[in-house]
């Protein structure tokens, strides 16, 4: 029922209800993705262009049950990456700058493009915050807060993340990262 609202749905992805959305004329849905049920997924108008897409979910990505996807710039998930329960993704955060206004009533500021690289996964309750690029085969462990982009095979936990383990490629090992490297590193 929902299908042609879609910029583009590839074959076989499928949403299940209840599904709480807005502006899906600005999201693009790959072949193979599925949206699990209590999801919230929104593109925010208003802030350019509002006839290109904004939110790009790739081919056999799984989106968890109760995730919140917010975009208004630039979102993007790779093939492959799943999203456990209650994720929350935005590119964006609330403007908070008149104490006199409701926030609700303030906008939004900060707007900086999200990306996730394919084979990615983001355990439960994980938030990834604008601005943040998470590398290919990543894994972010349950409840982290990823405020700084994350390199490719690599483990990040906590709140804020920071890398705890990396994939070497050269000696084919996991390895603990160098003291004093960060995430961004």
């Amino acid at each position: 029922m929902i299908s042609d609202l879609f910029a583009e749905r590839g074959r076989g992805s499928r949403v299940c209800p209840p599904f709480r959305f807005s502006n899906l004329h600005l999201v693009r849905l790959g072949p193979g993705a599925i949206i699990n049920r209590d999801c919230w997924i929104q593109v925010v108008l208003g802030l350019g262009d509002d006839r290109s897409v904004k939110l790009k979910i790739g081919a056999f990505a799984g989106i968890g049950m109760g995730a919140t996807i917010s975009a208004a710039k630039s979102v993007v998930l790779g093939e492959h990456v799943l999203l456990a329960r209650n994720v929350y993704i935005s590119d964006h955060r609330h403007a908070y700058e008149d104490i006199s206004r409701p926030i609700m009533d303030q906008g939004i500021c900060g707007v900086s493009p999200v990306s996730i690289g394919r084979h990615t996964w983001l355990g439960q309750n994980v938030v990834v915050l604008p601005g943040v690029t998470i590398g290919e085969h990543c894994v972010i462990g349950a409840n982290s807060v990823v405020r700084d982009s994350i390199p490719d095979f690599s483990v990040a936990v906590g709140a804020p993340a920071s890398v705890v383990r990396q994939f070497n490629r050269d000696t084919g090992q996991w390895e603990k990262p160098p003291k004093g490297v960060t995430a961004a590193s």
